[in-house]
């Protein structure tokens, strides 16, 4: 890198000439446990992100491949292992194996953060509002069964209602049903809210505030909404919660369902609708001095988007996290392999940040988020859920930290016609699911255009080019 890293860690510097080399994830468990207990460092603030478990409870292996699991409606699910198939969505075994590997690592995280969708994907007629509450509050109960002390911020997903999508701006059953399964979890006002319109927000630590959005309001499919300029009042509310956090000097992290900005796999398509979207834009830039990170699910892929203001300077960092289901329709050629994430935060800023430990004879680096993967072909093959880390963001990129000025410069490397900075983004994607698979021309224009920008004039701009390198970018 040039010069040795410094870090600070709860005021004391450390700098470490020669000792700074990667140890597997495990080694963790050694040198900080010990450099805690014996007070030479503090450890470093974190939290995991999971999100899209989508428990499919009919799922067996059958040996008709048409009756393994209600979610691949009818497909054959002719690769169907205990832990899992690509066309189903996640067995029970899957989400306990996950929760397992998560609950085993040391040391553990401050908080977690879950970003929605228990139910599976099966038709209507399946299900009911009866059978979305259990579904919640089955993973509700799974999650705090496994991690009993830790705080829980949730968001609601789109399949978190009956029918799915169509979450209205008022009370209902559902929020009123899940405001009493999180009460563990949640203080009096964020449940208040939760129960009247599906949002709310609360200090996960001292000046660090979670503002969880109700994103399905604007979601395109939500008849319930879709005349609404402000379903359920969330726009005031949100307003009115950034401006009280920057009167307390607080930082913010926004977590939702469906994300804000354009969808990367199809053209010119935001996840929610586009007047809504545009709104939620105009919001973030103008808080962004409070807002230091994005945090949503959804999309079942791992992406980025980095949130830039009107004269094109990066203000937001965003981040979509992969799903633990599997699930992909039969059409679609690619799918995702399950997953989740641990980020890594500085306590001061609240930024995701790169930083070094060290403790005498255990050297370890340790980086912002940590992306946790289940080979599926290969875990069912030996039937035994061997979880491990996919990748480092910032290793892999080869960036400084997560801040958006570092995305912006990433996102600006997959332009370039010989990047393979992006062919490994791409494979990052779709969770190491096939490397043999390429995102070239409309696709790879599709993909950058969406990670940097996120409003209509900008985005349209940049998709209307002839290559990459004649799309619009601001900077």
């Amino acid at each position: 890198m040039g010069r040795f890293p410094l870090l600070s860690l709860g005021g004391f510097l450390l700098m470490y000439p020669g000792l700074l080399v990667a140890a597997p994830a495990e080694d963790v468990r050694l040198f900080v446990g010990d450099a805690t207990r014996y007070g030479h460092l503090q450890r470093p603030e974190r939290f995991w992100h999971i999100t899209d478990l989508h428990l499919d409870a009919s799922y067996h292996l059958a040996d008709d491949p048409t009756k393994v699991c209600l979610s691949s409606k009818g497909a054959p699910a002719a690769n169907a292992g205990p832990y899992g198939d690509f066309l189903c969505d996640s067995p029970y075994s899957l989400i306990q194996s996950a929760f397992n590997h998560m609950n085993h690592m040391t040391p553990q995280a401050d908080f977690i953060i879950w970003t929605g969708d228990s139910p599976p994907h099966v038709p209507a007629l399946e299900l009911s509002t009866d059978l979305v509450i259990q579904a919640i509050g089955n993973m509700s109960e799974t999650i705090r069964h496994h991690f009993p002390t830790l705080p829980i911020f949730p968001a609601l997903g789109n399949h978190d209602y009956w029918p799915q999508d169509q979450m209205p701006g008022s009370a209902n059953a559902i929020y009123q049903a899940v405001a009493k399964l999180w009460a563990p979890w949640l203080q009096d006002e964020a449940l208040r809210t939760l129960s009247e319109g599906g949002f709310y927000s609360q200090l996960a630590r001292p000046g660090l505030r979670v503002i969880s959005l109700n994103t399905i309001l604007y979601y395109g499919p939500d008849k319930a909404t879709a005349n609404d300029t402000d379903p359920a009042g969330q726009f005031l509310w949100l307003q009115g919660t950034l401006e009280r956090a920057a009167q307390n000097l607080e930082k913010v992290f926004i977590i939702a369902h469906v994300p804000v900005g354009y969808l990367p796999f199809t053209r010119d398509v935001t996840a929610i609708r586009k007047r809504h979207n545009e709104r939620l834009v105009y919001i973030f830039r103008k808080f962004s001095h409070v807002i230091t990170g994005h945090f949503y699910g959804h999309t079942h892929r791992d992406s980025v988007m980095v949130l830039l203001d009107e004269e094109g300077k990066p203000v937001n960092s965003i981040f979509v996290s992969p799903a633990v289901t599997p699930i992909k329709s039969v059409l679609e050629p690619y799918s995702n392999n399950p997953a989740f994430r641990m980020a890594f935060y500085d306590a001061t800023d609240f930024s995701l940040l790169w930083f070094i430990l060290w403790f005498p004879l255990s050297p370890y680096e340790s980086k912002d988020i940590w992306q946790y993967y289940l080979n599926l072909t290969e875990a069912n093959e030996r039937r035994r859920a061997d979880w491990r880390r996919e990748y480092v963001m910032t290793e892999a990129f080869g960036l400084e930290d997560l801040r958006p000025h570092s995305l912006l410069q990433l996102a600006l490397s997959f332009r370039l016609p010989q990047a393979t900075s992006f062919d490994k983004y791409f494979s990052h994607f779709m969770v190491s699911y096939d490397k043999s698979i390429r995102c070239e021309d409309a696709c790879k224009l599709h993909q950058v255009c969406a990670v940097l920008h996120l409003d209509d004039r900008a985005h349209s701009k940049c998709v209307q080019g002839r290559n990459l390198q004649d799309s619009y970018v601001l900077l």
